[in-house]
């Protein structure tokens, strides 16, 4: 789910809440050739353009992953949970706090 969601981001969701357009949702996507696939986050992009009450679920990054346009709706019994926020990874706390260091100095600077 880049660039929204980063490697070691930990996510806080919500079971059992109904999937809402343009939210994040933990998804059950239908197996693949492979067999089961894990749970995935997509984002909730619409109903089922084919009238159904599923979920349509895309990815944010394009070039990245399964979602809707390869499986179809996602029925609403797979929408697993809804992401109400993000906890960012070590790597992007460490970001954050380099580009705060960067900020205060040239605040410093005048």
């Amino acid at each position: 789910m880049e660039p929204t969601l980063h490697e070691g981001d930990r996510l806080l969701v919500l079971h059992g809440a109904r999937a809402r357009v343009g939210r994040l949702a933990v998804v059950r996507l239908p197996p693949g050739p492979d067999g089961p696939r894990p749970l995935a986050v997509k984002r909730v992009t619409g109903r089922d353009p084919g009238g159904g009450d599923g979920w349509w679920v895309e990815r944010d990054n394009p070039r990245e992953g399964v979602d809707s346009w390869q499986v179809g709706a996602i029925p609403p019994g797979d929408v697993q949970a809804l992401v109400l926020g993000r906890v960012p990874g070590r790597r992007a706390l460490a970001t954050m706090a380099l580009g705060t260091l960067l900020l205060s100095r040239r605040r410093r600077r005048g």
